[in-house]
């Protein structure tokens, strides 16, 4: 079976998409992810473009991804001058990634015109060979993206393969033709890549944007007509209408198709990275996309439900397992213990098949979802209630009252936040009080102060991010709302959900979980 590579960048050109706004810490826990899916390569970001993406270089380094190489993304160097002589391609040395991914114009128009770097066709060949060729002794990999390779090859055949060819002069170990503006056919593809397949000596990548919402349907069409390298983003992540979805890909590639993408005993993560990726990046999920989305196996219309019982190939072109997801039955929904018995082992937690625990969990994980709760992206929690499911946990305290009152007594002073809190340890009261920037602050200064007189690790705990999401705004200030929290310590970092109409109610839900998985998970420690 061919191996076809996975090439992702939802770090990069994922975070080009409206409303996406990955933190530090959330690059970081998308790239875990993403290695543990088995991706070959993660494209991290552009060193020297901004502070973020340079400290994110750093921590990826000291994290030691054990599968994934981490690339950084860059221009060739600035017409007229030298590499050596350019500051972003000396950032590019100063990440040390694994490798580098250079992007060139491919397109005549590019280099020419207003809108490009306005320099002769032949400047433009130079500072692609040059370029390449000054990197290849600090990287063991050098990837060439030639953007706008399409449009180029329409509009100037020789000139987007005279691009290629200096790529592959200067020492690019890959050339990626990239359809920057997403706007090509399937057949123009395949053309394309036919003849450099004939006209090239060199492996080849496809990047596709999904402008024309054909970007699954271009990359597959590529492999088909010699491309072994496909890039892309989780969800489809990306500029305007986004890059080609991996989740899509793999899937059809790999079951479909037979060749090798992703690891295959790991094809069942698909399902949790996408919604992980959604809720980190506190993005409404898709529910309708193929292969992981909520819908994608769903079944409501009485005569598919009963061909589903008897035989689901009737209604499903695959087994949802196979990606990690499940069959839905919309009047009686069925199916799931597969994906817990899954999280039970991540959670080192013995949970067999056949143990009645394991539908009690399944029970109650529906219900609450169908309140509003979703846990991918909030793992804490879920091990929490599979803990105390089994009877193998208890909270660490008891709440017997907390109150918060926020005070603004004139239009130009600001709010004064203020909880109070009363728990008890272990048959002791303790009763207190806190100021905050704001409620939530206030609650969280409150429920630290009172645990840390019985548990002075709590004071080790940073609350590193809080998301709010309107799980449905037809009732608009009475609405249910979501709230993520991820906290961490000196060790480990970690994520909690709570929801309610009450945001403040669905806050104390996260907080109260976070704390009580620190204390949860020391004591496992001990």
């Amino acid at each position: 079976m061919k191996k076809i590579e996975i090439y992702d960048t939802t770090l990069r050109d994922g975070t080009q998409a409206e409303d996406v706004n990955f933190s530090l810490d959330d690059k970081c826990d998308i790239a875990l992810k993403l290695d543990q899916l088995g991706v070959d390569f993660i494209e991290a970001g552009w060193p020297g473009a901004n502070p973020k993406d340079d400290k994110l270089f750093s921590t990826l380094r000291q994290m030691k991804l054990k599968k994934a190489k981490v690339f950084a993304f860059g221009s060739t160097c600035k017409p007229g001058k030298r590499p050596e002589k350019d500051r972003m391609i000396q950032s590019l040395v100063a990440a040390r990634p694994d490798g580098v991914a250079i992007f060139g114009k491919a397109w005549d128009a590019h280099v020419l015109g207003k809108g490009g770097l306005g320099c002769s066709l032949e400047e433009n060949l130079r500072i692609i060979r040059e370029t390449i060729a000054y990197l290849k002794p600090h990287f063991a990999q050098i990837f060439f993206d030639a953007e706008h390779f399409f449009d180029g090859f329409r509009n100037n055949r020789e000139y987007a393969l005279s691009v290629l060819k200096s790529a592959k002069e200067g020492g690019a170990d890959r050339i990626v033709l990239c359809d920057t503006n997403g706007g090509s056919l399937p057949s123009e593809i395949a053309e394309a890549v036919s003849f450099l397949t004939s006209n090239l000596a060199a492996p080849l990548g496809i990047h596709c944007h999904n402008d024309g919402d054909l970007a699954v349907a271009n990359s597959i069409t590529a492999v088909q007509s010699g491309i072994d390298h496909i890039q892309g983003t989780i969800n489809g992540l990306g500029e305007r209408c986004g890059n080609a979805n991996l989740c899509s890909i793999v899937p059809n590639l790999s079951i479909k198709m037979g060749y090798v993408t992703l690891p295959p005993e790991r094809m069942h993560m698909l399902n949790d990275v996408s919604r992980y990726v959604g809720d980190i990046g506190n993005l409404s999920h898709n529910k309708h996309q193929p292969y992981v989305g909520e819908s994608a196996f769903a079944h409501k219309a009485g005569i598919h439900v009963s061909a589903v019982i008897d035989d689901p190939t009737m209604y499903e072109h695959i087994d949802p397992a196979l990606v990690g997801n499940q069959r839905r039955v919309l009047v009686s929904d069925q199916a799931g213990k597969s994906n817990i018995i899954f999280k039970a082992r991540e959670f080192n937690i013995d949970l067999a098949k056949d143990d009645t625990t394991a539908n009690e969990i399944v029970r109650i994980i529906k219900d609450l979802e169908n309140c509003g709760f979703q846990f991918e992206g909030a793992d804490a929690s879920l091990e929490l209630l599979m803990k105390k499911a089994m009877g193998a946990h208890m909270r660490s305290f008891k709440l017997k009252g907390f109150r918060v009152n926020t005070d603004r007594r004139s239009d130009d002073t600001d709010p004064i936040s203020e909880a109070t809190i009363m728990i008890e340890v272990d048959g002791s009261i303790e009763h207190t009080a806190a100021m905050g920037n704001g409620p939530v602050n206030a609650l969280d200064q409150a429920l630290r102060k009172a645990l840390q007189k019985f548990y002075p690790c709590i004071q080790d705990v940073e609350l590193l991010d809080y998301k709010v999401r309107v799980i449905s705004s037809k009732k608009g200030t009475g609405s249910v709302v979501r709230v993520l929290i991820e906290s961490g310590d000196k060790k480990d970092h970690w994520n909690t959900v709570g929801v309610s109409t009450n945001i403040i109610e669905a806050s104390w839900m996260a907080l109260v979980d976070s704390m009580d998985y620190k204390l949860y998970k020391d004591s496992k420690r001990s």
